[in-house]
């Protein structure tokens, strides 16, 4: 089993890094149309929305709670007001975490 999932995760990590080497490779050789940029673009945006509003939904039986809708709305709006993605994250958890520390749920 051990040996099955080093393997699995070998063979993703250098999946993984032959995708992100071949971008700059490939990049000079293809010419990807102004159009299509700008409908990726709106795409990632969409996907991204997409995640934010699933993740508000209360899954697997559980309680809906304020804590973590308050926390993705505290990274929504620093993601719209362009803040680093790290930053965006780290609000996100430490809103959720502090709120449900004092009981909010």
């Amino acid at each position: 089993m051990t040996k099955t999932l080093l393997l699995a995760t070998m063979a993703l990590a250098l999946g993984t890094f032959a995708f992100r080497f071949a971008g700059p490779l490939l990049r000079s050789r293809m010419r990807i149309s102004p159009r299509t940029v700008r409908l990726l673009e709106i795409a990632s945006v969409v996907l991204l929305t997409a995640l934010a509003v699933t993740t508000l939904m209360p899954s697997g039986g559980s309680q809906f709670g304020w804590a973590l809708p308050a926390g993705v709305v505290v990274a929504a709006v620093l993601a719209w007001r362009r803040a680093p993605l790290l930053v965006v994250i780290l609000s996100a958890a430490v809103v959720t975490a502090g709120l449900r520390a004092f009981g909010v749920h």
